[in-house]
């Protein structure tokens, strides 16, 4: 191209017309707004992030920090020494004892490739205990798990072997590379000096469940690996208290895993001391004289394979010896249960010695409840100081009712009718309250006089008890029966219909009778569940706790009590002391009168009535002994034991109820057992003389004569200062 031709080129590019705009032109102050819309919300980011910075760095630096140290901090959770158990001179019941203990994190043994078993079966070798024993420790327990297993949260430590060779835990925590998830640490287990003393009211510790873990966040703050959460007993009852707080403590730790300061150290706070009513020396005579009257009973060809007995203060209601047989010790549980024990706690044949008889037992109280049937004939009534038949028999509703032994005693009064437990008075007063009351039932409101009566003595609910898993016993009356058709009525409908092929003709019989007879109209109250029930029998069941608190309270002048095991808690410096204050859950609803007829009622029986042949040479004249005996029947089954008392008489202290299942009358089986309860308490030998006599007792388990009034104190060091004399 020519110079002069791009030349020309250049000029026409450089003078072309502008394109015409086809759109609006933007004023100038529309192009103002933009850019301060423009410039505001930079500046609302700009303070957005400047709040965010400040919120990050002052509100929540505390909580920043800690993100930023999680992951060179180690949290150590202290466990607090639990609070000792003392009976209520300050003897101890429960203590504390530490040992080493090998463990295993179940996860970094679930996490290798054979579950961990080599290096369980190289523990196994260390702590010479069979690999199966410890194998079957870290198996989590389950609804189809055999024992042993691990109950406890999966990501707690798991006790392999307790008590184990300060060497052999060195071992382990000097060679970790050759046992990954195995540890040794120190323990508090639970020391029992008295071994199975009190076993079922005591209790024991095992580890906080996964379940508990998981419901409870504030659960993770204050248990460590080893720690034990109460079961049973006060235990249970009074957990919290007892195991105190947790400590904590946290280290700065490296990057290689070396602990390089102590960043905080919150120490522990030692759980608080139970005080008890418990007596040891009377708790430990209610032991020996239970267990000598089941094997007695059982020498003797009797049934019998258990027994109970309850001491109360009936001026307080406090627990001074509760006991069931057969019993355990509580130390099987430290560590965990192997399977054959535990097996054996809820074995039949042995007859459950997990399960306290004293409080969760029902029985029908048999003739100790006709001070009951006494109290609410008079008040619907009857003449208190009036004439009554006691024939041998009496026909009632239909049919013939016995006398015991079939023998009578002509016209008598209702103080004699308890001293000799005449069946037939109360039989017959049974009958006319049923029939009064089906007559003019509404005035009662809604309850016939032996229920009110009944309930209000305290029987067919709880006592209230600082125990777990207390029966609540059965005052049988229309409501109830009513109820319970309802939830038996197709069983035995359908029973009636089947009958019953397993049996023998004429059980099977009578069974099939039965049940057709409920299923049509077992819902109706007759009066021969009125009769039955005057004197303690047919569908009425009691608990020796609850007949014990009943005659607590008639011995102390009509209050009834809430049974207490704990009295106080003591801190572990002394200087906080918490007493457990008494309980009144009501008044025995009789008039005065009433009560003091029965009262005299019962402190003839041990003198000429029923169980005169119990006492026979017990010194009456330093400590009278009120009581009532009782024969209790329960279908296929002996009779049943029962002597309900208190003492003594004149003033009274103890409240002492004996029930021994199966071993037959209650004045020749349950009585001499009450005998040797008061004669272990008042030093009394068993000739009613001194030792000399041929007596056993080496003098009183209380000296005064009654609890003592006083606690025992924590000295500076720790430890108790037990009362000598009380």
């Amino acid at each position: 191209m020519s110079p002069h031709r791009r030349r020309r080129m250049l000029s026409g590019r450089r003078h072309r017309s502008p394109r015409p705009q086809t759109g609006p032109v933007r004023p100038p102050t529309a192009r103002r707004a933009s850019m301060v819309a423009v410039q505001l919300l930079v500046l609302v980011l700009f303070a957005a992030l400047t709040a965010r910075m400040w919120y990050m760095q002052v509100p929540q630096a505390e909580h920043y920090r800690e993100l930023a140290l999680a992951s060179h901090t180690q949290k150590l959770i202290q466990p607090a020494v639990r609070g000792r158990i003392l009976d209520s001179s300050g003897r101890p019941l429960v203590t504390n004892r530490t040992e080493l203990t090998v463990t295993a994190d179940f996860h970094t043994l679930l996490n290798q490739d054979d579950d961990g078993a080599a290096v369980l079966r190289k523990v196994a070798k260390l702590v010479e205990l069979p690999y199966e024993k410890l194998s079957g420790r870290v198996r989590l327990c389950g609804p189809e798990t055999g024992r042993p297993c691990w109950q406890g949260s999966p990501y707690q430590p798991i006790p392999l072997a307790e008590d184990v060779d300060p060497r052999v835990a060195l071992q382990i925590m000097e060679r970790k590379s050759e046992f990954p998830g195995i540890s040794a640490q120190q323990m508090a287990v639970r020391e029992y000096p008295h071994d199975e003393l009190a076993a079922q009211m005591l209790g024991y510790l095992q580890p906080i469940t996964q379940e508990e873990f998981e419901a409870r966040e504030d659960l993770r703050a204050e248990f460590s690996g080893v720690d034990r959460v109460g079961r049973g007993g006060v235990e249970a009852v009074y957990d919290e208290r007892l195991r105190g707080d947790s400590g904590t403590r946290i280290l700065s730790v490296s990057s290689q895993g070396d602990v390089s300061g102590v960043l905080k150290d919150a120490p522990s706070e030692p759980g608080m001391h139970l005080v008890t009513h418990i007596d040891t020396g009377v708790q430990q005579i209610v032991e020996d004289a239970l267990e000598s009257a089941v094997e007695g009973a059982q020498a003797q060809g009797k049934p019998t394979d258990s027994g109970a007995a309850v001491v109360l203060d009936v001026r307080t209601g406090g627990v001074v010896a509760m006991a069931s047989r057969p019993t355990y010790n509580p130390e099987v549980w430290n560590g965990g249960i192997d399977a054959e024990t535990y097996d054996r706690l809820l074995s039949e044949d042995a007859a459950e010695p997990l399960v306290s008889r004293a409080l969760q037992g029902q029985f029908p109280p048999g003739s100790t409840f006709k001070p009951t049937t006494l109290a609410a004939a008079v008040e619907s009534g009857s003449p208190l100081h009036g004439a009554y038949s006691c024939p041998g028999s009496i026909g009632l509703a239909g049919r013939s009712w016995q006398n015991f032994a079939g023998g009578g005693y002509g016209t008598i009064d209702l103080h004699k009718a308890i001293v000799v437990s005449c069946n037939t008075v109360f039989y017959k007063l049974g009958d006319e309250m049923y029939h009064d009351y089906k007559r003019n039932g509404a005035k009662q409101g809604g309850k016939d006089p032996v229920s009110a009566m009944a309930h209000g003595f305290g029987y067919g609910k709880p006592t209230g008890i600082d125990l777990p898993h207390e029966s609540s016993g059965r005052v049988p009356d229309r409501a109830w029966k009513h109820e319970y058709w309802k939830d038996t009525r197709e069983h035995s409908c359908k029973m009636a219909k089947k009958g019953y092929d397993d049996e023998e003709p004429a059980q099977a019989a009578y069974l099939e009778r039965l049940a057709r007879e409920h299923c049509l109209d077992g819902d109706r109250w007759r009066a021969g569940d009125a009769i039955n029930r005057a004197i303690g029998q047919g569908d009425m069941l009691l608990t020796p706790l609850q007949l014990a608190r009943a005659y607590a309270a008639i011995a102390n002048g009509g209050t009834v009590y809430e049974p207490r095991v704990g009295r106080a808690f003591l801190s572990a410096d002394g200087e906080r002391v918490d007493e457990i204050e008494p309980v009144k859950a009501g008044e025995l609803p009789m008039d005065d009168r009433t009560l003091k007829y029965i009262q005299r009622a019962l402190t003839q029986v041990p003198k000429e009535g029923t169980a005169a042949g119990a006492f026979g040479g017990f010194p009456q004249g330093e400590v009278s002994v009120a009581g009532k005996t009782g024969t209790a029947t329960m279908q296929n089954r002996e009779d049943s034991a029962w002597f309900a008392s208190y003492a003594p008489a004149d003033d009274p202290q103890f409240a002492v109820v004996v029930l021994i299942p199966q071993a037959g009358t209650g004045g020749a089986a349950a009585a001499p057992v009450a005998r040797k309860i008061y004669e272990g308490i008042y030093g009394f030998s068993a000739t009613g003389g001194d030792e000399q006599d041929g007596g056993a007792p080496s003098g009183p388990a209380l000296p005064s004569g009654a609890p003592p009034s006083k606690l025992p104190d924590v000295r500076a060091d720790g430890s108790v200062d037990q009362l000598d004399d009380h």
